[in-house]
């Protein structure tokens, strides 16, 4: 089994403080499955007996375990080709279907509650997003349009820098970037966040730490083989259309509107 398998039975029972540090193994699984327990729970400024908590609660027997099947995980993700096609097609199916699965598990139900409530409010709703990511946004667009909620997608640069001032305190700002690094969507969530009557910003990016996470008042991410062909990005955006959806879903049955 590895490591998703294992601790997604036990994820919704950690609490908040455990949930950080799942976050934080999950981001830093690379780094972590080569360090001490004293080294990782320095890293997490807590106590190598509350990491060991936090370990077994997973559902581990030990620390020893814990690393041993991260590098198992870690060994048996698929590796990254210029294309899908030269990976057994079998094989590539199965990790694709296992990312999209894996990007569901992680979800705390805490942050999809929140979001759903802050929905409740009807806030006027802004998308930031480039490249891939913009067919993303303009089906969300579509989406929660449909919905009944008021959507702006500024799609070129001169829009995204238009309408910062015009963004306000009740609104909800998402924003979709696989590596949480591009400059431009970095700047705009600064100016947000330096706003007077800033918005609430949640980002949905990769489970690398990244500073479009580090900038948002709720950040999820979402796991995918990164694929290139002819130099062009054709990384599946599948699991970010499917939190999206996740959250509008578990919006319209707190508001009793799915039949």
């Amino acid at each position: 089994m590895d490591f998703f398998e294992i601790s997604s039975k036990n994820v919704e029972t950690l609490t908040r403080n455990e949930r950080a540090l799942f976050d934080f193994v999950v981001k830093n699984m690379d780094a972590i499955k080569n360090q001490s327990i004293r080294e990782v729970s320095a890293e997490c400024f807590v106590s190598t007996t509350t990491f060991l908590r936090f370990v077994r609660k997973l559902g581990f027997s030990g620390y020893s375990e814990f690393t041993t099947v991260l590098k198992f995980t870690l060994f048996n993700k698929v590796e990254v080709k210029p294309s899908p096609f030269v990976v057994d097609q079998k094989k590539y199916r199965e990790e694709y279907l296992k990312n999209i699965i894996e990007s569901v598990r992680v979800l705390e139900t805490t942050k999809i509650d929140t979001i759903s409530k802050k929905l409740r409010n009807h806030p006027k709703i802004y998308i930031f997003a480039k490249r891939l990511s913009k067919t993303v946004a303009r089906y969300v667009k579509y989406l929660y349009s449909t919905s009944g909620f008021l959507v702006e997608f500024p799609e070129d640069q001169q829009y995204r820098q238009a309408v910062i001032p015009h963004i306000g305190k009740e609104d909800i700002v998402f924003i979709f970037t696989y590596d949480g690094k591009d400059s431009e969507l970095i700047q705009i969530a600064q100016k947000l966040q330096a706003l007077k009557n800033s918005p609430f910003i949640i980002s949905i990016t990769g489970a690398d730490n990244n500073i479009i996470q580090n900038l948002s008042d709720i950040n999820l991410y979402i796991f995918t083989d990164e694929i290139e062909m002819n130099q062009l990005d054709i990384t599946s955006r599948i699991s970010t259309i499917a939190i999206m959806e996740l959250i509008l879903y578990q919006y319209m049955e707190d508001t009793h509107q799915l039949t």
